[in-house]
C-alpha cells in the first residue's frame, strides 16, 4: 500500500486519518499507544494507554490517579507517546505536555464504559502490590455488591487527562530503510513543518 503524506495539512487532521485506517483495517486497539513518562528517580517508564480522541487541542486519555504513570505525570508534565501499526508501516511519535480534564469530561466519559471497567476502576489500586488474584477477585466481588441495583459513579481518584503536543512525527517505512519522516513543531501559535532524515 502506497501512503501519501500532505504537510501543508493540520498534524491532527493526519492523526485523525491514520488512527480511523487502523479502525478500518480491523487491527487489534488501533488506538493503542505508548505513553513514555519520567518521575522524581529520572528512570523513564512506558506503557500502553488507549487514546481516546481530541479534546481541546490534546489527546486524551483515562487512568486511575494513584497509579505510577499519573504519580510520574504530576512530578513532570512532559511526556512523549507513540502510536505504531507495524503491518501499515506507519507510526507517529507525539511530544508535550499533559493536564487533567475538567471532573466533568471524566464523569462523561466513565458512564460510557462498560459495567465490569467501570467496577474494576474502583476495585484496583492500581500499581500497588497485590497478595494475588484472589485479592483482585475479593475486592470485585465487594464493588459488585455495593453497587448492585444502582449507577456506578466515576471515583474519585479516576479521570482523564490529554496531551497537548507541541511536536508529532508521522513517520511511513519505505523498502530499503529509505523511510519518510513528516514533523510538526509548535512555534508560538503555529507549525513549523520540516523532514527528518530516516
Amino acid at each position: 500500500m502506497i501512503v501519501t503524506f500532505d504537510p501543508a495539512l493540520d498534524p491532527f487532521f493526519h492523526l485523525d486519518q491514520w488512527v480511523q485506517a487502523a479502525k478500518d483495517k480491523g487491527l487489534t486497539d488501533p488506538n493503542a499507544m505508548t505513553l513514555a513518562t519520567v518521575g522524581p528517580a529520572m528512570q523513564p517508564s512506558s506503557r500502553v494507554v488507549l487514546y481516546k480522541g481530541l479534546i481541546r487541542g490534546g489527546l486524551s486519555f483515562y487512568t486511575n490517579f494513584g497509579g505510577q504513570k499519573a504519580q510520574e505525570m504530576e512530578y513532570n508534565s512532559k511526556v512523549a507517546a507513540n502510536f505504531f501499526w507495524p503491518t501499515m508501516s506507519q507510526q507517529i511519535r507525539v511530544q508535550g505536555e499533559v493536564s487533567k480534564l475538567t471532573r466533568a469530561e471524566s464523569e462523561a466519559y466513565f458512564k460510557t464504559r462498560p459495567r465490569l471497567s467501570q467496577m474494576g476502576a474502583w476495585a484496583s489500586q492500581q500499581s500497588q502490590e497485590a497478595a494475588g488474584l484472589q485479592a483482585l477477585a475479593d475486592r470485585m466481588k465487594e464493588i459488585e455488591e455495593s453497587f448492585k441495583g444502582q449507577e456506578i459513579p466515576c471515583p474519585p481518584h479516576w479521570g482523564g487527562l490529554h496531551l497537548v503536543p507541541n511536536y508529532f512525527e508521522f513517520w511511513i517505512g519505505r523498502e530499503g530503510r529509505l523511510h519518510e519522516r513528516y514533523c510538526y513543531e509548535k512555534q508560538d501559535r503555529d507549525w513549523r513543518r520540516f523532514m527528518r532524515f530516516p
